[in-house]
């Protein structure tokens, strides 16, 4: 539940994210269509306060939030006065400001049009409305800039120049999402800071996902606009569904299921955590399921986030 990337490995495509990312291998521009990333035993987002997913020899293990860590960022939460009900759903809508870096190479790839962005827009506005089955968060996202950028090295291997390039493209304050899309290198779909974050260093706040995971550009599992719904809802404060298995406290939600671990593909009834209430949430946003079998978020992820938001982003 902390992490916010994904990654494709050897047999899947994972998500995950988290922070302080590894530098990993750049990718090259392909000339036929990418492959689909393949699905890993580990997580694929990462937050470095960063969120990742990624497949590879234990790239996971970079990007989740390890349990003291999450631990440590649950306690800076409860150490910020927040009004009853301040930035509750409940009080009325938040709308946050989002400024897209769009990153591409020379030879023109990754140069997403404006429709694809609008596209992505639209389909974390209908997410974080409750508009694929979920609750109503209280976000909406309303896009005030459209970067372009085309760079050859920081296109071909955006997560290892994160410093470089949030140096030099983001904007606004805490409350300004800025999304970086390219050509992420490795096996990473995406990856987020976490709220907690800013404070420490605020040039690196942001989302980065890879270009081939917006709406239409490649990726048949994971190229319907997921990975950024799900790498935002890091950059919101949220964990992962399957934060600290089957243990207590799990994702910090009292209504998301336990979940011994993330789920791949699109496993209907599965139950990892017999134990505990309820079937694995393979549906939920903050899990590592193929982008077709992503459809909500709970209340209690919604107050969540609207938790952080009065804490580190109003």
């Amino acid at each position: 539940m902390l992490d916010g990337a994904r990654e494709r490995g050897g047999s899947g495509i994972r998500r995950r994210y988290v922070h302080g990312l590894a530098a990993l291998l750049a990718l090259l521009a392909l000339t036929a269509p990418p492959e689909p990333p393949v699905e890993s035993a580990e997580t694929p987002c990462a937050p470095a306060g960063r969120s990742d997913s990624a497949t590879g020899p234990s790239p996971h293990a970079a990007d989740t939030l390890d349990p003291q860590r999450a631990a440590e960022f649950e306690r800076r939460l409860r150490a910020r006065s927040l009004p009853q009900g301040a930035g509750n759903p409940a009080s009325g809508l938040t709308v946050v400001p989002v400024a897209v870096h769009v990153i591409s190479a020379e030879d023109g790839s990754g140069d997403l049009d404006r429709a694809t962005v609008g596209a992505q827009l639209e389909l974390m506005n209908t997410a974080y409305s409750g508009g694929r089955g979920g609750a109503d968060t209280g976000f909406r996202f309303r896009l005030v800039d459209v970067t372009r950028t085309q760079r050859e090295a920081w296109f071909t291997n955006l997560t290892a120049r994160s410093e470089t390039v949030t140096g030099e493209l983001r904007t606004g304050g805490p409350e300004t999402l800025n999304l970086y899309t390219a050509n992420l290198g490795g096996d990473v779909l995406g990856h987020a800071t976490f709220p907690q974050e800013y404070a420490e260093n605020a040039t690196a706040d942001g989302v980065m996902v890879d270009y081939r995971t917006m709406p239409g550009q490649g990726w048949e599992r994971f190229g319907r606009g997921m990975t950024a719904v799900h790498e935002v809802g890091h950059w919101m404060g949220l964990f992962h569904t399957f934060q600290n298995g089957c243990s207590a406290p799990g994702d910090y939600v009292d209504d998301t299921p336990y979940e011994r671990e993330p789920a791949r593909g699109c496993p209907a009834e599965r139950d990892t955590c017999p134990d505990r209430r309820g079937k694995d949430p393979v549906t939920n946003i903050m899990n590592y399921s193929d982008d077709a079998c992503l459809t909500h978020f709970t209340p209690g992820q919604g107050e969540r986030m609207a938790q952080h938001w009065s804490a580190f982003r109003a």
